[in-house]
């Protein structure tokens, strides 16, 4: 059974980091492209990061650009998303997702909450 499970999510001020981890369990890790998405409250989801399983590349929305970085360690099967100068509307639940060549999985997200 495959398992997502994040973590990290908080309360931060503007301009402040927090880290988000996402532990994978039950598929072949470095098999799958991972990402980051979230969701703000009363609307739709939206994408905010991914890293590539192939060649490691790294993909980020404009709006997280620069401030957001998605690194993935194999060994701990765990996906991060470290988030700087988070801004208020960054408050959202973020989730992650494994994608593979014919599957998918997502976790079931961790809140935050953006105070200013």
């Amino acid at each position: 059974q495959v398992q997502l499970v994040e973590s990290g999510g908080g309360l931060v001020q503007t301009g402040g980091s927090l880290r988000l981890s996402c532990t994978a369990s039950g598929l072949t890790f470095n098999q799958y492209t991972m990402a980051w998405f979230r969701q703000p409250p009363g609307k739709d989801r939206e994408f905010v990061a991914s890293h590539i399983h192939k060649d490691g590349s790294t993909w980020y929305a404009d709006s997280v650009k620069g401030r957001f970085t998605i690194s993935r360690d194999i060994a701990k099967n765990t996906v991060y998303l470290q988030m700087n100068y988070q801004k208020i509307e960054g408050a959202a639940v973020y989730c992650c997702k494994a994608i593979g060549t014919s599957d998918q999985y997502w976790g079931q997200g961790t809140q935050v909450t953006v105070s200013s």
